[in-house]
């Protein structure tokens, strides 16, 4: 069944169009009221697409050094960060230099640079082919270890919020426990230089994610903004310290759009702010790379018919729409 609403929690009642900005809902609750937070998740997922997400567990020490790992790597000369570049590797380890990646059917390249921390396999994993080595820069102390802390961290979290999007769809609370267990998952720590007053495009064009869902830390530096279903961009505002989480296309077309993978864009700052970088680490949760995406019977009905009839992996998925972002 899925839950009841709940006083508890600062949204709409009785209808999710009543929502007009992206509530914030606490995790504490997780273990004490499972229903309650699984009501109040899943309406502002499914009314945005997006949730702002407080009490998320993962400590401010470890996120502080993880920025401060990600501040001393960006800041190294481009040809010691060039090493880092994976040639063949669709940008999905190591560095990816400012302007490669592209929003789907943008003609500007995004202003912005990135690396990337996958899961460490063992030796002779099944996935191994699917899911390549990370590659570590000797130049930054303590970026390995902080950064498998935070990845381990996110997965964490995002296995609560999982947990809370199963009960709200009525599903068992542990059913996307499988469909993530040793998933494709990726920590992406992204910097936003300063942004000159004749840059041409933005910081992220409009886009949607491709994974299951991401967890976004370090977005306080603003430039973020969602596409509401009236047409227009909605700023998401949080406070420190809290996630921003959405849903991604690999969930939509599990979902058969219940669940909306709604497009975002980071714009650029104001005038005032120009001069500013801007650094955020979102955790793109992604299934395992054979689970096969099959819409979920439940939410088939007369009024929304099978919209994805046929079935996808999850890594075909992504090869896919790794070529339609130009990282392929």
């Amino acid at each position: 069944m899925q839950p009841s609403p709940t006083p508890s929690y600062n949204l709409a009642m009785n209808d999710i169009a009543d929502l007009r900005s992206v509530p914030s809902v606490s995790l504490a609750s997780f273990d004490t009221d499972p229903e309650g937070l699984a009501g109040a998740i899943g309406r502002s997922f499914e009314r945005f697409g997006f949730a702002v997400v407080a009490d998320h567990g993962i400590p401010a020490d470890l996120i502080a050094r993880v920025e401060a790992a990600a501040k001393t790597f960006f800041a190294l000369p481009e040809a010691v960060k060039r090493r880092y570049l994976v040639e063949g590797g669709a940008g999905q380890r190591g560095y990816t230099a400012f302007g490669v990646e592209t929003a789907k059917d943008s003609i500007e390249a995004d202003l912005k640079e990135f690396w990337h921390v996958g899961r460490e396999l063992p030796t002779g994993h099944p996935y191994a082919a699917e899911m390549p080595a990370n590659l570590w820069p000797a130049e930054v102390t303590d970026f390995r270890d902080a950064n498998l802390a935070l990845f381990a961290a996110f997965d964490a979290a995002g296995l609560r919020i999982l947990s809370a999007i199963a009960r709200y769809l009525g599903l068992d609370p542990y059913f996307f426990d499988e469909t993530v267990r040793d998933g494709n998952s990726i920590l992406r720590l992204l910097h936003y230089p300063p942004v000159s007053p004749d840059a041409p495009g933005i910081r992220a064009g409009a886009h949607e994610d491709i994974n299951a869902i991401t967890l976004l830390l370090g977005a306080e530096e603003g430039g973020l903004e969602l596409l509401d279903r009236d047409g227009r961009w909605l700023a998401v505002a949080i406070r420190p310290g809290e996630l921003v989480v959405n849903i991604g296309d690999m969930l939509e077309r599990l979902t058969n759009n219940r669940l909306p993978s709604t497009s975002h864009r980071v714009m650029n700052p104001p005038p005032e702010r120009r001069g500013f970088a801007r650094f955020s680490m979102p955790f793109f949760l992604h299934f395992r790379p054979d689970y096969l995406i099959e819409t979920l019977p439940g939410t088939i009905t007369a009024d929304r018919p099978n919209l994805y009839p046929e079935p996808i992996t999850a890594n075909d998925f992504l090869l896919q729409r790794l070529r339609e972002i130009k990282l392929i």
